[in-house]
């Protein structure tokens, strides 16, 4: 059930209705009807909903906003019985209090839908693809993947519970110069560990993490690959390393509860030809141009800067044409909507890639991309830095070990993916209300704890007496568990999963005020039917929240 959304489509008839007897009594005039909003007020003393029709109708109307809310609000029907008061706010806005007995029915509603409460069809099953972490397989997963990991992994549960049809894959750099310099780089240590003289690529990887991989090749295989050609070693050697790494990389994304549909490699768009039969259809388009023995792609055919190479000199694709394939072979997949998380360091990169899509005929709009903002990980009110594995960085593993599974995947959705975090471990790991994950799930385990000293004593909530709960904490708790149908909603479209974790602890704020103010375990048997009803629909409220940000649902703490 959405309520919320109930109440805001009546809305909308009344003041339609009302703006079209004005205009036929020539109290106003206008040509259309302009698509005003019906939003929920953030401060409750400004009504349960707030339109803005008149601000809109302004100009159309020749009328001062207010005067034109004065004109709605006499037009609107007289009497409105789910309506108790309607006031003219600020510089025009219609503000609407709706009787709290109109949203009591969302109680037996959210116990009857159970785990479906707060989805919805408003996704009508298209098609979205999400490309999220998609590290390099060269070293260890950081605290950028992890906050990658979180986001992407929650708006899939976000978006699927919004009614689309949603597929995660992570997009492996199989290729290119980054793997050349991993297979040097496990060339040098295989040949150190072995005891042969060996030189450290400049531009090699230089974690602990490699010398632990070769160590694994070296007690699988031996120094067969010790007499090898140089270019024939490499190979062997970066082909069980990919695989270690894939597999580690599977096995940490997986104990953080991320789990793809989709692993694509780089590699196979080279192997199957698609890089090619890409640059071949530019050229088609006259979208290359060919200068310093190299290929160019154009920039006034994608809205660049500068032109970018497409093929070096030495007939090498670089990475950029490999990710228009990419890109392209992803859209030839079908999707309606395609969604990258990058760091924010690719900023450069989303305007050239939407320009390119565009130039090959797709629609740049289709494609979108979530820019992710830098974590600074804190501990005792310092920035930690090093890590004792990589060498240079905090790896996702450890800060599972540090703070949990739970605790991580919360604080890194907590916050807009465009906004800088600062990741506080003392606060994580700590046992107070000050902990937002701890907060949220304190509430849940109170509420089956709650349940359980009451077992037996659960009504049929049909023959509940809804109308008993009459209190300001109770009608609040009530009003913020109509919401989450329409804030699921909004934030699937939005492509916004930070607002799940702001919602839950709104919600376990609002259920620790119910419970100070409304004892459950009362004699009135009516009464404390009702408000058992009333924590048994947000237990189960929490828990789909939590579910959805990926993070457990205690029944104890």
């Amino acid at each position: 059930m959405n309520r919320i959304q109930e109440i805001k489509e009546r809305i909308r008839g009344e003041v339609v209705l009302a703006l079209e007897k004005a205009k036929a009594a020539d109290a106003l005039t206008f040509e259309m009807i302009p698509a005003f909003a019906i939003e929920v007020p953030r401060e409750k003393n400004h009504g349960d909903f707030a339109v803005n029709a008149a601000m809109l109708l302004a100009k159309q109307a020749g009328k001062p906003p207010r005067e034109i809310a004065q004109i709605i609000q006499k037009n609107l029907e007289e009497e409105l019985p789910w309506l108790t008061k309607l006031e003219i706010a600020g510089p025009g806005f219609l503000n609407f209090f709706v009787d709290s007995l109109y949203f009591h029915p969302v109680l037996p509603a959210i116990l009857a839908e159970d785990e479906a409460y707060g989805h919805s069809d408003v996704g009508d099953g298209r098609k979205v693809q999400i490309e999220f972490v998609s590290a390099n397989p060269t070293g260890l997963l950081h605290m950028g993947n992890a906050r990658g990991a979180a986001l992407g992994d929650s708006l899939g549960n976000l978006m699927k519970a919004a009614g689309y049809k949603v597929s995660r894959e992570y997009y492996i750099n199989d290729a290119g110069n980054q793997v050349e310099n991993f297979g040097k780089s496990l060339e040098a240590r295989y040949l150190e560990l072995l005891g042969q003289p060996f030189e450290f690529p400049e531009d090699g990887y230089h974690g602990e993490d490699i010398v632990d991989t070769v160590k694994n090749i070296i007690a699988s295989e031996g120094d067969r690959f010790l007499h090898m050609e140089t270019a024939l070693r490499r190979e062997f050697l970066i082909q069980l390393g990919l695989k270690e790494k894939l597999a580690g990389i599977r096995n940490t994304l997986s104990a953080f509860g991320v789990h793809y549909d989709v692993w694509f490699s780089e590699q196979s768009l080279h192997d199957s030809g698609e890089v090619q039969e890409t640059i071949h259809d530019m050229k088609e388009r006259g979208l290359l141009l060919e200068k310093e023995g190299a290929l160019w792609l154009e920039a006034s055919a994608f809205g660049g800067e500068k032109d970018e190479v497409m093929v070096r000199a030495n007939g090498v694709p670089t990475y950029f044409a490999a990710d228009i394939a990419y890109h392209r072979n992803k859209f030839r997949r079908g999707f309606d909507l395609l969604i990258n998380i990058w760091g924010a360091d690719h900023h450069g990169h989303v305007a050239r890639m939407k320009g390119a899509m565009g130039a090959l005929g797709y629609d740049p709009d289709h494609l979108q991309v979530i820019l992710m903002q830098l974590v600074r990980l804190l501990k005792g009110g310092d920035i930690v830095r090093m890590s004792k594995r990589a060498g240079e960085y905090v790896t996702l593993n450890e800060l599972m070990e540090e703070v949990g599974r739970d605790a991580a995947r919360f604080f890194f959705v907590m916050r807009s993916a465009d906004s800088q975090m600062d990741f506080d471990l003392d606060l994580a790991k700590s046992q107070s209300a000050d902990n937002p994950v701890y907060y949220v799930q304190y509430a849940h385990a109170r509420i089956h704890s709650l349940l359980k000293m009451a077992a037996g004593e659960k009504a049929d909530p049909d023959k509940v007496r809804l109308e008993l709960l009459g209190h300001p904490s109770e009608i609040a708790l009530i009003r913020k568990l109509a919401e989450l149908p329409e804030e699921v909603a909004q934030a699937a479209a939005a492509m916004e999963p930070h607002r799940m974790p702001r919602y839950a602890m709104e919600l376990a704020a609002q259920f620790h005020s119910f419970y100070t103010d409304c004892r459950c375990l009362v004699e009135d048997e009516a009464l404390r039917d009702a408000r058992l009803l009333l924590s048994d629909a947000t237990r189960i409220a929490l828990r789909n929240v939590l579910n959805l940000i990926g993070v457990s649902a205690p029944e104890r703490m």
